[in-house]
Order: C-alpha cells, then sequence, then structure tokens
C-alpha cells in the first residue's frame, strides 16, 4: 500500500465481517519464559475501537522471527487510524513504534538489518524501510526515503494476525527490516521510530549548509516532534535555540529537552508581534534556521517572518494532508532567498544513526525517558488512544 497517496482525504467505513478469534484479556506471560500457544491482539474493529483478541501463534518460517512485546508508542498514525480510518485498514492490527524480545526464530535467521548477530533473548526494533540488499550493513544502508513499504502496525488482518505491535506477540516476517538494540533501555527503544522522523530531519537541514554550530534556531512545535527535534540539535552542540508553542507545559518541557528560550504565541496577538518576541528571544536578531513541527497550515504561514534573509527552513510537520498554507512567495522566500527543505519519515541510514543519538543525548543528560507521560496496558488501549487525541500528555505508550 502507498502511504504518500493515500492520506487524510476521506472516512471510509468499513463493514467489519468474517472476523476470526474471540474477546479475550490481555495474557500474562507463561512461566518459566515458556512460549503459549496463543498470543492477544488490540485489533482495531470499529472507528474508535478496540478488541483484545487471542489468535494461535503460527508456526515460523525458516526467515521468520518470534517476538515477545514489551512495549509500543503512540503514534498521531495510530490516532488518525483510530478516530477516522483515513487508510481503509479496519480490522487492523497497529502499533508500528515497538519493541521487544526474541523467543524463537526460524533456522536462517542470523543477522539483523545492519550485520550484527541476532540470537534468542535479544532486544529488537522494526523499521518501516525494507532492505533492497540483502547483504546490507550498517555502513553501506540504503538512503531512500520509505515509499509504498508495508509497515507493522498498517498491515490489514490476515490469517497471521500478529501484524502489529499492539499485542503480546509479533510475528516479523522474512525480508523485514529488524534492528538489535539490546544495548538500549524500554524507554529509549518505545522512542527509536520518532527520533529516527528527526534524525532525518536535521539530516536534511544540514543539506542545505545554514545550519552550523553557532545557529540561532527556532522551533516551532512542541509535541513530541518538537521536543525531540530541540533534543537532537542540542546533541549537535547547538545551544541558542528559541521554542515556540501555546502550551505553556510543553514550553517548560522544551527547556528540559536544551531550549535556550521559549515563546508562548498565546501571549502575542498577531504575527507581527509574535516575530518581534521571537527576534527578542534572539538578542533582537532573526533566526538562521528553523523547523516548522506543529502540521498546522497557520504556523507554516507564519514561520517565515521569524527567518533571516538568506536563512533556512526544515518542514517536518505535514506527515499527512493538512491543507494549505498561504504564504507570500516574494516577501516570503524570494526576497529573503529562503531555502527550504522538505522532511518525511526517514531513512535506513537515519534510523540506525538514532540510536547513536539516543546514547548521546543520555549521557549529556537529557531526560528523553520523560517523554512518555503515560503508560497504559495493552487491555487499556481505547483509554491510552482517548488520553492521546485529547492531548493530555506527550508520548502515550503501551507496556505490557
Amino acid at each position: 500500500m502507498d502511504l504518500q497517496s493515500q492520506q487524510i482525504e476521506a472516512i471510509v467505513k468499513q463493514v467489519i465481517a468474517g472476523m476470526k478469534g474471540t474477546s479475550a484479556p490481555a495474557a500474562k506471560k507463561p512461566a518459566g519464559g515458556a512460549i503459549p500457544k496463543t498470543a492477544h491482539v488490540a485489533m482495531l474493529t470499529k472507528l474508535g475501537h478496540f478488541d483484545i483478541k487471542e489468535y494461535p501463534i503460527p508456526e515460523l518460517g525458516d526467515d521468520d522471527i518470534l517476538v515477545r512485546v514489551e512495549g509500543c508508542g503512540v503514534c498521531g498514525t495510530d490516532a488518525h487510524e483510530f478516530k477516522r480510518d483515513p487508510f481503509g485498514l479496519i480490522p487492523v492490527v497497529l502499533g508500528h513504534e515497538g519493541t521487544g524480545e526474541i523467543v524463537k526464530m526460524g533456522k536462517n535467521v542470523k543477522k539483523d538489518s545492519a550485520g550484527k548477530p541476532l540470537a534468542i533473548g535479544d532486544k529488537v526494533v522494526t523499521c518501516m524501510i525494507f532492505k533492497d540488499n540483502p547483504d546490507i550493513t550498517m555502513f553501506d544502508l540504503n538512503k531512500q526515503n520509505v515509499g509504498g513499504a508495508d509497515v507493522y502496525g498498517l498491515l490489514p488482518d490476515d490469517d497471521v494476525h500478529l501484524n502489529g505491535w499492539f499485542a503480546d506477540y509479533l510475528v516479523v516476517r522474512g525480508g523485514s527490516t529488524i534492528f538489535n538494540v539490546s544495548d538500549l533501555d524500554l524507554d529509549s527503544r518505545i522512542l527509536i521510530e520518532p527520533c529516527a522522523v528527526l534524525i532525518h530531519a536535521v539530516e536534511r537541514a544540514k543539506t542545505t549548509n545554514i545550519l552550523r554550530f553557532n545557529s540561532r534556531v527556532v522551533v516551532q512545535g512542541c509535541g513530541p516532534i518538537g521536543l525531540i527535534c530541540i533534543a537532537v540539535l542540542r546533541t549537535l552542540g547547538i545551544q541558542n535555540i528559541v521554542a515556540v508553542d501555546g502550551e505553556a507545559k510543553r514550553l517548560e518541557f522544551a527547556k528540559l529537552m536544551g531550549a535556550d528560550k521559549t515563546v508562548n504565541f498565546k501571549d502575542h496577538k498577531g504575527i507581527e508581534a509574535l516575530t518581534e518576541a521571537v527576534k527578542d528571544a534572539f538578542g533582537g536578531y532573526y533566526a538562521d534556521f528553523a523547523f516548522q513541527c506543529t502540521g498546522s497550515p497557520v504556523a507554516h504561514a507564519n514561520i517565515y517572518k521569524f527567518i533571516r534573509n538568506g536563512g533556512g527552513l526544515c518542514e517536518l510537520g505535514f506527515f499527512i494532508n493538512g491543507g494549505d498554507a498561504t504564504i507570500n512567495p516574494h516577501f516570503d522566500i524570494c526576497a529573503k532567498e529562503i531555502t527550504t527543505v522538505g522532511s518525511w519519515v526517514y531513512t535506513l541510514r537515519d534510523y540506525a544513526t538514532t540510536f547513536d543519538f539516543l546514547k548521546r543525548a543520555k549521557a549529556i543528560g537529557l531526560p528523553l525517558e520523560k517523554l512518555i507521560t503515560h503508560k497504559y496496558k495493552l487491555e487499556n488501549i481505547n483509554e491510552a488512544l482517548e488520553t492521546n487525541l485529547k492531548m493530555e500528555g506527550l508520548k502515550i505508550a503501551i507496556v505490557n
């Protein structure tokens, strides 16, 4: 399925028919680490509702891996699917920000997608970008952005059923991209996927040759994406960062992630006043570079005003079609000669780089684990998604 071409344009209501399995509470881990005969998944069976379903754990193929799920973050894509089913996937097991422990492997499985050995007990994550070379290595990862790849957590239900990370077991099919991340703690592993989005965005920004060690950088939008953006910049040694958002609590968190100053747009009436506030935060200067992380067309239109002549912009807020933005090409782009790059998801190389970023962030004391503000059990997944939609926390996670 091409995720890029099937953005939110219409609500698709499918008839749920022929569902297999029976409703059951989430299973407890079997004693002694034994593999149970059945697994439980949170199946989205209709708009706004998951049912816990129980299915037999299938026989593994020679190239397959069985993973006991430890945790999975709730992504905005999960929330969109939960509320509107824009991709027409129902019935579906969601969850693609997951991680867990290998409990069984096919006889052909020896290494992960970076050439690192795999063994029973290793902690792993999957990636939505698939290998295009069976001999792929850490230093020769493909540089292509995601496009048309099947993604665990966005696969329509089939006879395997264990297709998403909102479950207690996941079957990773042969040919999938998988990484051994046993040297990272659980919270860090849950954050890998969203962090990779920002590693990619900053790498895209660096291609402009404008983002430098001493750059003045404004980050607009302090949800999980904007906050991680600040953390990535901080690990690169960039200190002069101004965060813009409308929620005081998120701006406080931005400082924990490394922002030097913050601006609450609700305190300023009109774009001219907001622009002056951003300039004041930079000591009277415009930003050298800006990251737009909100997904709001109005915010996109505003951010050009914060950037100096010859500055740069990375737009990464529009993962899906959020609508059109109105700008003045002369004043906003041409007269200022602003260099703009777009960023969408990540490459395999960015995914691998993310592992090192997480270690570096911890080493310099950035409390990334605090991004996970709510943890729910699998059987409480409906509440978890509602919490996400109400924007009552930052990163919501399902933890088994």
